[in-house]
């Protein structure tokens, strides 16, 4: 009985130390691992690099669009470039050039 008594008494001033380092590693590991812990954290800073660099190329991307569009726009249009690309895509000559043909060459 005594036996007993000696082990409850040793429980007693035990389990509130155990209790205690149960919560510290159960703090501990989900400051590490936890949603919002370390892990988490280099795992979204890794992320807003890339989210970063790809908003960057996608900035560039949409500046070079807004610049061909301005040239589109009729105050923007440089005359002779747009004559120069007509020419180019649809084969048309002005009355005074001359066409010379090369014949191709075969292999």
């Amino acid at each position: 009985m005594q036996l007993l008594e000696e082990i409850g008494y040793r429980l007693g001033q035990v389990a509130p130390q155990a209790l205690a380092a149960a919560a510290v590693v159960y703090f501990a590991f989900h400051a590490v691992q936890g949603e919002r812990g370390l892990m988490a954290h280099k795992r979204l800073s890794e992320e807003l690099q890339q989210t970063r660099a790809l908003a960057e190329q996608v900035a560039e991307e949409r500046a070079r669009w807004e610049n061909r569009v301005a040239l589109l726009r009729p105050e923007g249009i440089d005359p002779d470039m747009l004559e120069e690309r007509a020419r180019l895509l649809l084969n048309y000559l002005r009355d005074d050039e001359v066409v010379i043909y090369l014949p191709e060459k075969s292999d």
